[in-house]
């Protein structure tokens, strides 16, 4: 089992960046699959970002590819987004999520339901 906990969220404008850090818990880290979600107010929670267990291979949806850089350290059980050039858009509470052992096949990593952890949110807010 995983714990996770989200940190780095907060108010920016348009144009700005922020990073995003999501620590976890326990000896395993690096046998998860890592993803970011995000939900708006009134919203489905939708996929941003996810991550190989060594890093080696990254998703992102269209939305933010370019402008997000998921990544990893293992060593530091920790997962990052690094978001530039944000939009009012981007302003949501983000997720990180842990899936164990992943399988990448298909696209299933880009559900929620596919997760097995989830952290407790970290409010980004974009004004323009």
């Amino acid at each position: 089992q995983v714990q996770l906990v989200e940190s780095g969220g907060g108010l920016v404008q348009a144009g700005g960046s922020l990073r995003l850090s999501c620590a976890a818990s326990g000896r395993t880290f690096n046998t998860y699959g890592m993803g970011w979600f995000r939900q708006a107010p009134g919203k489905e929670r939708e996929f941003v970002a996810a991550i190989s267990t060594r890093g080696g291979s990254t998703y992102y949806a269209d939305s933010v590819k370019g402008r997000f850089t998921i990544s990893r350290d293992n060593a530091k059980n920790t997962v990052y987004l690094q978001m530039n050039s944000l939009k009012p858009e981007d302003t949501a509470v983000y997720y990180c999520a842990a899936h164990p052992n992943p399988d990448w096949r298909g696209s299933f990593y880009r559900s929620p339901a596919w997760y097995e952890y989830w952290g407790q949110g970290t409010q980004v807010t974009v004004s323009s």
